[in-house]
């Protein structure tokens, strides 16, 4: 059983560098693997098998990030084009747009080269990075990979992934039983009449990101209030989705 824990990091700015290399290398060599089999397919009707090492002595800065973040890379363009040809209602792979505000990629851990201790982590290349582990994880879990992502709004997290062994649930006599039933403004009331209370958190954010939608709408596009404002409205996007 995989369980993934995900931790906001605070990388200094040479490791927000490195990170903005690893991004761009990652999804340059997933286009432009994606690019070499369409136009091989397109020619001999076969399918090409190529590895991230072939562009490293064509492009040497591809040498300056992790390697594994790489073939990582090779690994998800291989997962689309199954899962295509099994099922192709899910759509053909898609080159990796630079607009895309959210970047993310996946590295292994290999001779310990990922650690997480002491309120750190360690990652390939990067280095010690400062974390917020805001739960415990347990010792006999084993550390199989990081993903490295930033969000629209900034933010850096890390979500790692853990093999565990499946837990046995034991099942719990019930003594005492209660019947909720769904209402729409306080969610739910019991059969006591207690209600839930619920506070609207979700409506009340709605309602704030229409508003700045319709301040983003009079902005001018491209000056530094409007990009200020998407900003503003990225924030709130996240904050909605967690």
């Amino acid at each position: 059983m995989n369980i993934v824990y995900r931790f906001r990091i605070y990388p200094n700015k040479s490791q927000k560098e490195l990170f903005a290399r690893t991004f761009g290398c990652v999804r340059f060599v997933y286009n432009r693997m994606l690019a070499e089999k369409i136009e091989y397919y397109e020619k001999t009707g076969k399918v090409l098998k190529i590895t991230p090492a072939k562009y490293k002595a064509e492009f040497p800065w591809l040498k300056e990030v992790d390697s594994l973040a790489l073939c990582n890379a090779q690994l998800h363009l291989q997962t689309a084009y199954k899962n295509f040809f099994r099922d192709s209602s899910v759509g053909f792979p898609k080159f990796k747009s630079r607009e895309n505000p959210v970047r993310s990629y996946t590295t292994n851990c290999v001779n310990g080269n990922i650690t997480l201790q002491n309120g750190k982590l360690k990652l390939p290349k990067a280095g010690w990075i400062r974390i917020k582990q805001h739960r415990s994880i347990d010792d006999s879990y084993t550390l199989k990979g990081a993903t490295v992502s930033q969000e629209a709004d900034d933010k850096y997290y890390v979500s790692l992934l853990y093999a565990a062994e499946k837990p046995e649930h034991k099942i719990r006599p019930v003594k005492t039983a209660i019947g909720l039933d769904f209402s729409m403004n306080e969610l739910y009331v019991d059969s006591t009449g207690t209600h839930a209370d619920y506070p609207h958190f979700f409506r009340k954010s709605q309602e704030k990101l229409a508003r700045e939608q319709r301040r983003l709408s009079h902005c001018k596009k491209g000056s530094s209030r409007y990009m200020k404002q998407k900003k503003k409205i990225a924030r709130l996007h996240a904050h909605i989705a967690r």
